[in-house]
């Protein structure tokens, strides 16, 4: 709906101008919110915006105050975007504290078997099993102040007393691993170590990395904005336009 804000204390054809009902509920909801409406994507536009904040829920439900990601949520989302013809490209926005590894891996395994292209940002923060869903997108930019930390798998902080569950783990660990070097320039051998440093978070072992030695090691593509990332993604989706054309011919 079209709001005038333009107002006047002239007379118009004889007829006194009326007044705002400041008691409505459009003017109640501009005082508290400072806003009438969240701003969205046009109808027409072919690239869809994919949010993933806070903690990444899982099989188990979290405390009503988090701030959470459902997968359950996400997974329909995925396959939509995947459906749709009208949608080009897919834009994956982060700042997460990570979460349950488990939803995290399903949804980056999803991310990276879409045939559409998909860029990634990692604003704030992406970390734990944020890294992998970083990662999954065909190209990968971060903010220069923003952090990832890489940590070795944990489960709720407590002395594992049995083999089995230590190797359920580590055989956990491995396939995030694994998905994160096949998805990024970065070696196994220099993510295992960044994962085990010792000294560099404080109590725990892992390391907490900055935007730009994200690039350095190979783990992120580039550091830039939501800028970079639209135009790259306008980039892979004339790319995958012509391969598309050049197949038919």
């Amino acid at each position: 709906m079209e709001h005038n804000s333009k107002f006047t204390s002239e007379q118009e054809e004889g007829q006194e101008q009326p007044k705002e009902d400041k008691s409505s509920p459009l003017m109640e909801k501009i005082q508290q919110l400072g806003q009438t409406n969240v701003p969205q994507l046009s109808q027409d536009s072919k690239i869809h915006c994919l949010t993933i904040v806070g903690q990444i829920e899982g099989h188990l439900q979290l405390p009503p105050q988090n701030k959470t990601t459902k997968y359950e949520h996400l997974i329909p989302q995925i396959v939509a975007i995947e459906q749709n013809p009208k949608i080009e490209g897919l834009l994956v926005i982060l700042n997460t504290v990570g979460g349950d590894v488990e939803a995290g891996l399903a949804i980056s395994e999803m991310l990276a078997s879409l045939s559409k292209p998909t860029v990634s940002i990692v604003l704030g923060g992406g970390h734990s099993i944020g890294v992998p869903i970083a990662v999954s997108c065909d190209y990968s930019f971060i903010a220069e102040t923003a952090t990832m930390t890489i940590h070795p798998i944990r489960l709720t902080g407590l002395v594992i007393g049995v083999p089995q569950t230590f190797e359920y783990l580590d055989k956990m660990q491995e396939r995030v691993v694994s998905f994160v070097t096949r998805h990024s320039n970065i070696s196994e051998e220099k993510f295992k170590n960044l994962m085990f440093e010792k000294g560099n978070l404080t109590r725990d072992i892992g390391t907490n990395v900055i935007g730009t030695d994200a690039v350095k090691y190979g783990l992120i593509d580039e550091v830039g904005g939501i800028g970079q990332a639209m135009r790259k993604l306008d980039e892979l989706i004339e790319i995958n336009k012509k391969n598309s054309e050049e197949l038919i011919q």
